[in-house]
């Protein structure tokens, strides 16, 4: 095998990184507004689970606001019936997380239980498929945790439907915020080193 140049690795990564080399400030910018963002939620849990919840209903009834205009203003299509239907359910589940948000976060955190079932009992289904690769153990332990992780929300249940939410799209936001961080730093070294 041949070794790859100095200028070989950087061509490779400028061409992996793409227009994110540019603005590598930007990135690191937004990686810290993750970062502290994420650290707030985490601090707060159940404020930022009330905040995600009323910004999801806003989406859904401004959603469903520019779907029935679309749907009003397309004469001939088959389907216009069909989206304002869709446009009126999309209102009425903003206003329902609005008026009633504990109920909408408890309606939330049994999707993200069963999400959690589902799919680790998939990848255990998967893992025993696959269970002649020496890495299979790995597939095991990713399946053990999700499922794990929907045993303990349903443990607590509905309380955890108050702080769970928040706290992982504060996770969420905190892994976001370090990725892009650290692409940024790559970008910015990368661009010094041209």
């Amino acid at each position: 095998m041949t070794e790859l140049s100095v200028t070989q690795i950087q061509e490779i990564r400028a061409s992996v990184l793409g227009a994110a080399a540019k603005i590598p400030g930007a990135l690191i910018g937004l990686g810290i507004l993750f970062i502290v963002l994420g650290m707030i939620g985490v601090a707060g849990q159940t404020l930022f689970s009330f905040i995600t919840i009323n910004i999801l209903g806003a989406f859904l009834i401004f959603g469903g606001m520019l779907q029935f205009a679309h749907a009003i203003k397309s004469h001939g299509w088959k389907s216009v019936s069909v989206q304002i239907a869709l446009a009126i359910l999309y209102i009425v589940a903003g206003l329902f997380t609005w008026l009633f948000p504990i109920p909408a976060l408890e309606a939330i955190t049994l999707w993200l239980a069963a999400i959690f079932f589902i799919t680790g009992f998939l990848r255990l289904i998967s893992a025993f498929q696959h269970r002649h690769f020496g890495e299979w153990f790995w597939m095991i332990l990713s399946s053990a945790i999700s499922i794990l992780m929907g045993i303990l929300i349903m443990n607590g249940y509905p309380a955890t439907s108050l702080w769970l939410p928040g706290l992982l799209i504060a996770i969420e936001l905190l892994l976001q915020g370090w990725s892009l961080l650290f692409m940024g730093l790559a970008a910015r070294n990368l661009m010094k080193n041209k």
